[in-house]
Order: structure tokens, then C-alpha cells, then sequence
């Protein structure tokens, strides 16, 4: 895996996870403006299921998976910035974080840094070329 894959990683399932609680919100909100039917008769042995109880499965079920992915995302980037912490440099250091753990832009990551965007993607050039360095010797 090339180095800046690795670092997208992150910010790849951070999306993911933010795709899932919109889909969440929709759920919630699908879910309070489903009806009860109390006219359907339960007949032995069958289970009837209301469109209630679905979509309140269904909102449990994307609950789990965005815990579970929260959790994977945490461990991620755990892992991630005791890759980025093996890197020389303090400003690639920091550049790395900025970008791939917190997921800023390119604009906000110069303006915090003070450099131009053509320095900024030069210095991360560097920086990946490093983090491949790391990566190919763990």
C-alpha cells in the first residue's frame, strides 16, 4: 500500500461513518412518520412484524455498524499518527496530522502553517516519501 493510501485511510472511513448517520437521520425521521396498523389480526404461530418495528431494527442494526466504525476509526488513527510521530521532520509532522488525523484541507493546512499551497504540497511530497520509508520497513 502506497503511503498516501495509507494515510487516506482515515479520512476515507470518516466519511463513511458521516454517510451512515445522515442515513441514520433519515431513518429516525422515516421512523416517526410510520403508521400502525392495528386492524391486522395476529394469527397463531405467524408473527406479524409492523413497519414500526422494522424501521426501528433498521436503527439499530446502522447504530452497531457506526459504533463499530467509530471504533475501527479511533484505532486507525491511533495507528496512523505513531506512523506520522516516526517522521523526522516537525513540519511534515505536523502537516500529516493536520491533513490525514484531522482531515483539514489543503487551504486550511497552508493558512495554519503560513505557507503557500505549491509549498505545502511540496513539503508533503516529502513527508510521504518518508512515511513510505517507515511503512516499507515495519
Amino acid at each position: 500500500m502506497k503511503a498516501k493510501e495509507y494515510l487516506s485511510q482515515a479520512i476515507w472511513l470518516d466519511k463513511k461513518i458521516n454517510n451512515k448517520l445522515e442515513e441514520k437521520q433519515r431513518l429516525e425521521s422515516l421512523a416517526q412518520k410510520v403508521t400502525v396498523d392495528v386492524t391486522q389480526e395476529k394469527v397463531s404461530g405467524g408473527k406479524i412484524t409492523s413497519p414500526m418495528e422494522n424501521a426501528i431494527v433498521k436503527l439499530i442494526d446502522l447504530s452497531h455498524e457506526i459504533n463499530d466504525d467509530i471504533d475501527k476509526l479511533v484505532d486507525l488513527k491511533k495507528e496512523i499518527l505513531e506512523t506520522i510521530n516516526k517522521v523526522n521532520d516537525i513540519t511534515c509532522q505536523v502537516l500529516l496530522e493536520m491533513r490525514y488525523i484531522c482531515g483539514k484541507s489543503w487551504e486550511d493546512v497552508a493558512s495554519a502553517m503560513g505557507y503557500d499551497r505549491s509549498t505545502i504540497f511540496r513539503i508533503h511530497g516529502k513527508a510521504l516519501k518518508e512515511i513510505q520509508k517507515i511503512k516499507s520497513c515495519d
